[in-house]
């Protein structure tokens, strides 16, 4: 009896000092993930849902979170803002996550940033490409502060420009035009463009918008031809891009047609088939992993990934790897790198991230500051052309 009173006493006295072995005896950390699972952009919310499940397996297996496992709590944002900022709300209030990664669109994590975060103040690392996420003022917002809650493991809009008119430059283009996605990301796009291409000599000829649920874009298309362009850039993301390829080999246009950071996936060269053939694009290194050089530094942690992805889950027979599929890999682990630092408490959990230094990701070599929340320059993406239904590294 004594011998049972004293197992019974250690067993209590574990549990309340959270002594354990293995990650899973202890209270789990929770982690909120909210993508969209439904909706337009399924087809990339969904295997990024996989590839959070697949970090946190991994930092689980590794002892997790200082002996503590994490646990991924996951919910839908069906592509809509307005349902985005509800499945924050729940996962913070009710499931009482200590931090969120997501969504997917710039505009549903504008809403979160807009409408929650400058009260709720909980870390959020969103996966999205817009930089108003991470920015106050006029392209920002007008809650001064919640910005201060959020980061994003994505590119800027800002960067993948950058690399897209600096590659032009090089080869003498100084005529452009320029059809946006009317929505929050495309927006973001049309800004970049517009403001950077005078810094790199090139002039912008035309600017077309277009729905992403429009089926047919010749309309703006001809409007763009008749001004006599050296080169189109399309800034959108999803089935839209792969219909604008489609319209201008349709149209007998002939200039090189740039796509945007948020397109190198073979679902794109599948719905553009043919007309995707020379398009060029900012990318990940994620999609050029095999042409990298040995002295990549990121090329050993890309080549892990892709071995996760493709042969430990097998994720790439359902969802093939585009440049979409680290982003949630490198936002959890730069949370986790920093829990393990600073603990669960939001204000010096959000304090610890925003110090990541040299943190050598899938997607980039990632150094955050205040004045950062991306952390990442053109030097972390290449441009890459499809050719043969592959894609090529061309810088």
């Amino acid at each position: 009896m004594k011998r049972l009173n004293r197992i019974m006493l250690f067993v209590a006295m574990s549990a309340v000092l959270g002594l354990s072995g293995p990650a899973g005896a202890a209270e789990p950390i929770k982690l909120g993930a909210f993508f969209d699972l439904s909706g337009p952009a399924a087809a990339i919310g969904t295997p990024t849902k996989l590839v959070a499940q697949m970090v946190v397996d991994q930092i689980n297996k590794a002892g997790g979170i200082n002996g503590r496992p994490l646990k991924l709590i996951i919910g839908d944002t069906e592509g809509n803002p307005t349902k985005a900022v509800m499945v924050a709300k729940k996962l913070i209030e009710v499931d009482k996550v200590v931090a969120l990664i997501g969504p997917t669109r710039t505009g549903t994590g504008m809403a979160v940033k807009m409408k929650l975060l400058q009260k709720a103040r909980v870390p959020t690392f969103m996966t999205v490409g817009g930089d108003p996420v991470i920015m106050e003022g006029k392209h920002g917002g007008k809650n001064f502060g919640s910005a201060k809650w959020v980061f994003k493991s994505p590119q800027r809009s800002s960067v993948a420009v950058k690399k897209i008119l600096g590659f032009m430059e090089k080869r003498g283009i100084k005529r452009i035009a320029i059809a946006t996605c009317a929505d929050g990301f495309g927006r973001d796009g049309k800004r970049w463009l517009a403001k950077l291409a005078p810094k790199f000599g090139i002039e912008v000829v035309a600017e077309e918008s277009f729905q992403p649920t429009d089926k047919d874009m010749t309309a703006q298309l001809a409007k763009i031809k008749a001004t006599g362009p050296q080169a189109i850039v399309c800034w959108t993301i999803g089935p839209a891009g792969a219909i604008f390829a489609k319209n201008v080999k349709q149209l007998g246009i002939t200039i090189p047609l740039y796509q945007c950071h948020g397109l190198p996936d073979p679902k794109y060269i599948e719905l553009a088939g043919a007309a995707s053939e020379g398009n060029i694009m900012p990318s990940t290194k994620l999609m050029a992993a095999d042409q990298l050089p040995d002295s990549d530094p990121q090329k050993a942690v890309i080549r892990k990934f892709i071995h996760l992805y493709n042969d430990v889950y097998h994720y790439n027979r359902q969802f093939p790897i585009n440049t979409h599929s680290g982003y949630a890999w490198d936002a959890i682990y730069m949370v986790a790198n920093a829990m393990k630092k600073a603990g669960t408490d939001p204000a010096k959990l959000r304090d610890a991230i925003e110090q990541t230094k040299d943190y050598v990701g899938v997607s980039g070599i990632y150094t955050l500051s205040p004045k950062d929340h991306n952390g990442l320059g053109t030097d972390s993406m290449v441009i890459v052309q499809i050719r043969g239904g592959k894609w090529k590294l061309l810088e």
